[in-house]
């Protein structure tokens, strides 16, 4: 841990979350003419209150898998970042030219799970949704720690498994349609491209360069 002191003012760039944060809640404050981008196959997934759980989730997921990639590998932390940043920055621009809605439904009963419906609802407004920024963050990090070395096997499965269940989580508690959740895996495979592999294949080349010189 010693090692890592240096890397420590690196965790400083996490506060670019909470920034984007604010101007995600800025763009959904203010509804304009929203489009409804449903498809026959959202009108036949159902209405499961206990996805909100692994929807919950993502708020530790994202900020704790950040933390790990910035112990286990700097690089692949800031990359990270980068994605999330520039990817949340194109979805906030969607948001203000083209910003679409997703109507809910209504929440009945007192259980826990019912409650937490209802309060990600009253926190949430229902617009801003293609594409998703839950799932463009999600899939970041699933991208993301394709890259990490030595993994542990409780990781490489935990990451996946969770990662996956709060993709989907966004259908059932009826945040999103699956227009959004792809709209922003696409997104997110597109900026990852240009982040990771390009950068990498740069650096590559510069080695190349440097060793043919020598």
């Amino acid at each position: 841990m010693r090692a890592k002191m240096k890397d420590i003012p690196y965790l400083l760039f996490l506060l670019v979350m909470p920034a984007l944060g604010l101007i995600y809640k800025l763009l959904n404050a203010n509804p304009r003419d929203p489009v409804i981008l449903s498809t026959h196959i959202d009108t036949m997934i159902p209405f499961l209150p206990v996805f909100i759980l692994p929807y919950i989730i993502w708020y530790a997921f994202i900020l704790g898998y950040l933390i790990y990639f910035w112990y286990k590998d700097i690089s692949v932390y800031l990359k990270t970042l980068s994605v999330i940043v520039i990817g949340e920055s194109v979805c906030f621009l969607i948001y203000f030219y083209f910003q679409t809605t997703v109507p809910r439904p209504d929440v009945s009963g007192d259980g826990m799970l019912a409650n937490l419906v209802r309060m990600i609802y009253s926190h949430d407004q229902p617009y801003n949704a293609f594409p998703s920024i839950h799932v463009l963050t999600t899939f970041a990090i699933i991208l993301g720690y394709i890259n990490i070395r030595n993994k542990h096997l409780f990781h490489s499965v935990f990451v996946p498994v969770i990662g996956s269940l709060i993709i989907v989580s966004t259908l059932f508690v009826k945040q999103h349609y699956i227009l959004d959740m792809f709209g922003s895996m696409f997104l997110t495979s597109f900026i990852y491209g240009i982040v990771f592999e390009l950068y990498e294949l740069k650096i590559a080349e510069k080695t190349n360069t440097i060793y043919l010189k020598e």
